[in-house]
């Protein structure tokens, strides 16, 4: 009988394990913000994932000597929110997926919208919640996120961290990020912290 409760318990925990999930959406620290704001996300970090490059900094990433974009990595839990979620506020409020190498103001190709899968369950995921958006005709326009095999995130420089939570009244982020954070509160309150 202990064994069986023994065995119970490590699958329950090893199903609750943490998480960790990559998107690209535009200037991560909007991104970021989002998904800081949510219950069950342990840890957000800005990054920078999808390239070729075997390094990446705000440099090389802004002046197109990478091919990586600006990302977030959300470690979360999965017993308090779940990928499908994730995705969900990823399409609805975190960015727009229809733009093409854009978000808003940020013109080229380190702002595409793109998910990094870590495994074949996360693009299972993706791709199924895209397939789902295109049916229901959520949007005018073709969804442009791209759908790519996570090799690597590398994480921004500290002063790109938190950016939105330390500069609430820099010019960028009261027109372009705090709106995503309002959306989210009308959206998802449930799931806000």
């Amino acid at each position: 009988m202990r064994t069986i409760a023994a065995i119970l318990f490590l699958s329950v925990s090893c199903f609750a394990a943490e998480q960790k999930a990559v998107f690209a959406g535009g200037c991560f620290w909007g991104v970021e913000a989002v998904f800081e704001s949510l219950k069950g996300v342990i840890e957000v970090r800005s990054g920078y994932s999808g390239g070729t490059a075997k390094t990446a900094n705000y440099e090389d990433v802004s002046y197109h000597r990478s091919t990586h974009a600006e990302a977030v990595e959300v470690r979360f839990d999965p017993a308090k929110i779940s990928y499908d979620q994730l995705l969900n506020i990823f399409f609805i409020v975190a960015h727009d997926p229809t733009e093409v190498n854009r978000q808003g103001p940020d013109v080229g190709e380190q702002y595409r919208s793109a998910i990094f899968y870590a495994d074949d369950a996360q693009l299972a995921s993706a791709k199924a919640f895209i397939a789902t958006l295109e049916k229901a005709q959520v949007y005018k326009n073709p969804i442009a996120t791209k759908l790519e095999k996570l090799d690597k995130f590398y994480a921004a420089e500290m002063e790109h961290q938190n950016y939105v939570r330390f500069n609430p009244d820099d010019p960028y982020v009261v027109r372009n990020d705090l709106p995503k954070l309002a959306a989210l509160r009308q959206a998802f309150p449930k799931l806000v912290k």
